[in-house]
């Protein structure tokens, strides 16, 4: 069922139970549909002619996080749990970190083994390590989220799209194909899970609440589906559009990825079968496919294989030298934090973008370049700016905390997955951006006056980046 390089057994234990139920673990993949780690889950489960369970661990905060990123999350997970029970299959939500809580719950209920599903980011491949620590039973882990597996994809660090990409393009016809579907589940667990209750949840947890949940897109798995299907209804325009921020172009689905609450692997099949009813999509089509599994599975590399994914540390060489080279260079204008965030430069084009983030928890993907290079250009040091950037990403973007954030930040900043270009002050060799240049590409007076002001969100907050 499942191909063996998507599966990693990290322990296989000989003094468990065989008789105690699977356990999926979700942390990045939280749907029923199109999810190989939960497929994983019940077909060893089914094998095993036991119950299946799936547990999912709720950290009270995270750093920078806001009630607008676990409102999306907790609201999706509901609906998830709804889904899961309809299967029999009970999905109960623990408070508190991995390691404080998952132990006890695997010794609970005598379970056979632990499936997870893989994310690249250092905090959960730290929580991955503690229960392993912890526990003696059996696990597993499943790369649910890129369409090729990224341990299997390639096995360092990749200097850019350019290398990636003809590996990926070989790997892709035996990666790319429907994911068997959850059935009910016929060996049924004890005890039922309590329903979950998202409200409830959320007066749990401990976030900045002055950053509201947006209301002009809804989380959940079905949701998700819909919103894909609108998306690919307007897909013609991608091709031309999408490096317009004034224009509703790009798909909007990010928050949907991240959160897990829709595979790529979806999206991707689906557009491929629109492709082949429509040939005149094709350019789109490619454009969309670049940006949804090139550049997306690139920042998974990225993250996965670069610790230093979130400092200067982890630029290339060739950045870190030129960016010190400049260190000392006369900015034009110093901002601290607190400027940035209020949105309050000199600047009535990065202004604009810093307001679409907060109103929508969106920002352009064109936009998000041109918003990271300005507080390079306009801070004390690359360490600040990158500093900033994040911060103000992992708390405003429904996205945040993404290794598709931190690689796009890094990008901007840091040259990482670019080359160098044409020396200047401040920026050394990174590829530079101006006002003048989006002028040349778009309606500048147009996207600033829509994000004029913070107030009525409203649904011209559909305008947004993919995923990167």
């Amino acid at each position: 069922m499942i191909h063996p390089e998507r599966l990693r057994i990290l322990r296989t234990s000989h003094g468990t139970t065989e008789s105690g139920p699977v356990l999926y673990w979700v942390n990045r993949d939280r749907r029923v549909h199109d999810n190989w780690a939960l497929a994983h889950a019940q077909q060893q489960a089914l094998e095993r002619k036991v119950p299946l369970r799936v547990v999912f661990c709720l950290v009270p905060t995270f750093e920078q996080a806001s009630l607008r990123q676990y409102h999306f999350m907790l609201h999706g997970l509901e609906e998830f749990a709804r889904d899961l029970a309809a299967l029999h299959i009970p999905c109960d939500v623990l408070l508190g970190t991995p390691a404080d809580v998952l132990p006890a719950y695997v010794a609970q209920h005598d379970a056979s083994l632990l499936v997870t599903d893989f994310e690249p980011l250092k905090i959960k491949r730290a929580w991955l390590a503690d229960v392993l620590a912890a526990t003696h039973i059996s696990m597993h882990l499943v790369d649910a989220h890129n369409i090729v597996p990224c341990w299997h994809a390639s096995p360092k660090q990749e200097f850019g799209a350019y290398t990636l990409r003809p590996k990926l393009t070989r790997l892709l016809p035996t990666f790319l194909h429907e994911v068997p579907a959850i059935v009910a589940h016929p060996f049924l667990a004890t005890p039922a899970a309590a329903p979950v209750d998202a409200n409830a949840l959320l007066a749990t947890v401990r976030v900045r609440t002055d950053v509201a949940p947006v209301d002009w897109i809804v989380p959940g798995e079905k949701a998700a589906r819909r919103h894909g299907t609108a998306f690919l209804q307007r897909l013609h325009r991608y091709g031309t559009e999408r490096n317009d921020p004034t224009l509703q172009a790009q798909s909007d689905l990010s928050p949907y990825f991240h959160f897990g609450q829709l595979a790529p692997l979806r999206m991707a099949l689906d557009v491929n079968r629109m492709v082949a009813d429509d040939p005149d999509v094709a350019t789109s089509a490619a454009s969309f496919l670049e940006e949804l599994i090139i550049r997306r599975e690139l920042s998974d590399n990225y993250t996965h294989y670069n610790d230093a994914y979130d400092r200067f540390e982890g630029f290339p060489a060739w950045a870190q030298t030129s960016l010190n080279e400049h260190r000392h260079d006369v900015r034009d204008h110093v901002y601290a934090h607190d400027v940035w965030e209020a949105a309050r430069t000199h600047d009535p084009l990065w202004n604009a973008a810093q307001r679409q983030l907060v109103r929508t928890g969106k920002m352009h993907g064109y936009m998000r370049m041109y918003w990271a290079k300005k507080i390079l250009e306009w801070t004390a040091s690359p360490e600040e700016a990158q500093a900033i950037a994040i911060a103000l990403n992992d708390t405003y973007e429904l996205d945040g905390r993404d290794p598709n954030g931190y690689a796009g930040i890094a990008w901007s900043i840091g040259g990482v997955h670019d080359r160098a270009w044409f020396e200047r002050p401040v920026y050394g060799k990174i590829r530079y951006m101006n006002a003048n240049g989006c002028a040349s590409k778009f309606n500048v007076k147009t996207y600033i006056a829509r994000y004029d002001t913070y107030a009525d969100p409203g649904a011209d907050g559909l305008s947004g980046r993919l995923d990167l």
